[in-house]
């Protein structure tokens, strides 16, 4: 299924059509992978979670960084790398749905729920291997590379998950070590896509360079974004319930800022929330404006806008274009997110 061509020039409403578009084409070709009926048991299960929708962020950033280097045929080459991408973003949700005993994912039961744990498992295994399935699809004669710089995300955003449920356990998490979680947790994705997408396209190393580092700093201003949402949305926009990482007690950049910079009867009010694994949905507002008033939540939008602004200055390296301009979109967009 090929995409129309658009001018180089073009309007953000066109652009945002041509996005639209992009995703329609990586969401058809999500729904037609060739999978096998039997054992029902396990098949099902993949499909339920790739017709679980999505913005299909990752998969977009491949492809805009692939045809921004290489255009049009470089973007249609990059499309099992893409689709590799969100395969195993899935896969991760259905294992940190286990891991963090989560009922819903996106509006619907998660696997675990619907079928069990161990089927849920023995899906996601069966996804992480489909992802390096769909790598080895690569028409490039870099495909080794490509699954080199796969790996090494798999291995980093794997470090994060095992740090993030080690913190878990921990009372003396440090917002430095929170980062450096996150970075590897939530970044390492959108690192490897933009590299990977990047190196399809024919990129340069110093080039690439540049846009791994870009990946770090929107992964970390998305991931403060969404703890700085998750008490401070519209809760009709944001879906979620407010103040859910406080009432279970989450280790997220807003309450270790807290703890770091607040004293005495103060710091002994954010220490009981870790303490207590969390607080009651009544004390949430109090935790709010507690946290306005120490410069918490002020702090929070400084850090979101310093690494949103990196990251943005790190894609001046994508060359001037549509794709450029789309990618650009993609990403301002998410940040509007819960607004």
């Amino acid at each position: 299924m090929a995409l129309s061509s658009l001018p180089e020039t073009e309007t953000s409403e066109e652009a945002a059509s041509y996005v639209r578009s992009l995703t329609e084409h990586v969401e058809s070709e999500l729904q037609t992978f060739s999978l096998p009926y039997e054992p029902a048991e396990l098949y099902e299960p993949v499909r339920y979670v790739l017709a679980g929708g999505g913005k299909r962020i990752r998969p977009l950033l491949v492809l805009l960084a692939a045809e921004a280097f290489g255009g049009e045929e470089a973007r249609e080459r990059a499309m099992p790398a893409a689709l590799a991408v969100e395969v195993f973003h899935n896969f991760t949700l259905v294992h940190d749905d286990i891991m963090d005993h989560a009922d819903e994912r996106r509006g619907r039961p998660t696997v675990h729920v619907r079928w069990n744990e161990a089927t849920a498992i023995l899906s996601g295994d069966l996804m992480m291997g489909h992802a390096y399935d769909l790598l080895a699809q690569v028409e490039t004669g870099r495909t080794a590379e490509v699954i080199r710089i796969f790996h090494r995300m798999v291995a980093r955003l794997c470090e994060g998950q095992a740090l993030d449920m080690a913190f878990e356990q921990r009372v003396d998490v440090s917002v430095a070590a929170y980062l450096d979680m996150i970075e590897r947790k939530t970044a390492a994705l959108l690192e490897a896509a933009l590299e990977i997408g990047a190196l399809i396209g024919g990129a340069d190393a110093e080039a690439r360079t540049k846009l791994r580092s870009a990946g770090r700093d929107l992964g970390r201003a998305f991931q403060i974004q969404d703890d700085l949402l998750d008490l401070t949305a519209d809760d009709a926009k944001w879906g979620k319930t407010i103040g859910g990482d406080l009432m279970e007690g989450k280790k997220t950049f807003l309450l270790l800022r807290a703890l770091e910079c607040s004293e005495g009867k103060e710091h002994a009010w954010f220490a009981r929330i870790v303490e207590e694994n969390g607080i009651a949905g009544d004390g949430v507002h109090e935790a709010r404006t507690r946290m306005e008033t120490l410069g918490v939540l002020g702090d929070a939008r400084g850090v979101v806008e310093k690494h949103y602004r990196a990251g943005l200055a790190g894609l001046d390296v994508l060359p001037t274009g549509r794709a450029s301009s789309a990618l650009r979109g993609v990403v301002e967009g998410l940040m509007q997110r819960g607004r």
